[in-house]
């Protein structure tokens, strides 16, 4: 394809959203799928927590409470029924006196892996149906459109396999 007919980013169109649509009801089935035995025991705003403190290490309330789009006093509530359910623990920032972080307990860092390694054999399960030059694309646009996305890279991650 020559410089003059690639379509920049910016110039996405119809047929290109589209794909991506598809693409993005598959997965949401894939995670609609591995959250089944989750939302059994935690909800999901509960689930979206414990992903970030998997993902993100012991956080501070207000930080956490920012990357969920909640308010601070609100979220403090919300926290005290995580920590009575052994989800959570709150604990002192070694950094600052004035400063609680919020920690994940092994309750919910279980719940957080049990359904990170269904979403895994799904996806596993997936690609294994793939010829290699259509894995090796897969991969390369996913990654792709994960960058575009903001997401983070997986060496920043907390070894929870997420």
């Amino acid at each position: 394809m020559g410089a003059e007919t690639a379509q920049r980013p910016s110039e996405a169109g119809h047929d290109d959203v589209e794909a991506v649509l598809r693409a993005s009801r598959a997965l949401l089935g894939i995670v609609a799928s591995s959250l089944s035995n989750a939302l059994e025991s935690v909800s999901l705003p509960q689930f979206r927590v414990l992903v970030v403190l998997a993902s993100c290490g012991p956080t501070p309330i207000g930080a956490l409470a920012g990357k969920l789009g909640s308010v601070p006093s609100t979220f403090s509530r919300f926290l005290d029924r995580m920590e009575e359910a052994e989800l959570v623990e709150r604990q002192p920032s070694p950094d600052s006196r004035r400063e609680v972080l919020v920690a994940l307990r092994p309750k919910g860092a279980a719940i957080v892996q049990e359904a990170t390694e269904r979403r895994r054999a799904a996806i596993a399960e997936i690609l294994q149906r793939a010829g290699a030059g259509e894995l090796a694309i897969i991969v390369e646009g996913l990654g792709a459109f994960s960058v575009a996305a903001g997401e983070p890279a997986p060496e920043t991650l907390i070894v929870l396999g997420l």
